[in-house]
């Protein structure tokens, strides 16, 4: 049996994104060189996508609600972020000194609704929210690319998130187009011949992860990367399909 080669490709040449940009076209633009392939899969930062969206916030024009102000004195935040914040939430997980934990509107739970400081603006006041809706995101982006380049291009647009229970922020997504979100192995064979029972394989969170490696987490400027050689069962996912449903959910 052949063995799988897995490689990631940093895509150069992509400007400051601003809001309105094409970024479809952008990133089309950017991936020619490298000369996309059927099973290709491009991995796009939220910040970017985000960006063209134009899902900045002034926090100057942001006025905080009671309950803002309440857990921003706990959590010791800008009352006006908190506000941003509890927006963009359905339900306030944990609060704590520095550490404001919620269940986004998408369903994930993470750190602050994953909005974003770093790498946005130089006005300190400007914050950026996720992608209205991340999984619509990847299906536009994945439809351009494969109309570009005469192939289908899965795309997955991912975010870096901190885990509960270890330390350090990981790639994760939050869209994906073109390929399964979670792809099922139950079933298969084992190398003694044992069949899996209950083996579901994040399959988009591991390829975000892979390509967050590449794209790092400061100033080096890389927003895409393409990935080559992961194999899957073709199918339409979503990162939706990831998210642990609320009642299934041990530790929140």
């Amino acid at each position: 049996m052949t063995r799988p080669t897995l490689q990631l490709f940093p895509v150069a040449g992509l400007p400051i994104v601003r809001p309105g940009d094409d970024l479809a076209a952008l990133l089309a633009t950017a991936i020619a060189p490298l000369r996309p392939q059927a099973g290709d899969v491009l991995v796009v930062t939220s910040k970017v996508v985000a960006k063209a969206e134009g899902r900045f916030v002034n926090l100057r024009e942001v006025t905080p609600s009671a309950r803002a102000i309440e857990l921003a004195t706990i959590a010791q935040k800008d009352p006006r972020l908190v506000e941003v914040i509890l927006r963009e939430s359905s339900e306030v997980s944990r609060v704590a000194p520095n550490v404001l934990v919620t269940r986004h509107r998408l369903g994930f739970v993470s750190a602050n609704a994953a909005i974003d400081h770093s790498n946005v603006s130089p006005d300190p006041d400007v914050v950026l929210l996720m992608p209205d809706d991340p999984d619509a995101s990847a299906r536009r982006i994945a439809e351009r690319l494969g109309a570009a380049f005469g192939c289908a291009i899965p795309v997955v647009i991912c975010d870096s998130h901190g885990r509960p229970h270890r330390l350090g922020t990981v790639g994760v997504a939050v869209g994906v187009a073109g390929m399964p979100g979670v792809e099922d192995w139950r079933g298969r064979e084992d190398l003694f011949g044992y069949r899996l029972q209950h083996t579901e394989i994040g399959l988009a969170d591991m390829v975000a992860s892979a390509a967050t490696l590449v794209m790092g987490q400061a100033a080096e400027g890389t927003p895409a990367v393409l990935v080559r050689g992961v194999r899957f069962a073709p199918r339409e996912g979503s990162a939706a399909e990831i998210i642990r449903p609320a009642h299934l959910d041990l530790y929140h």
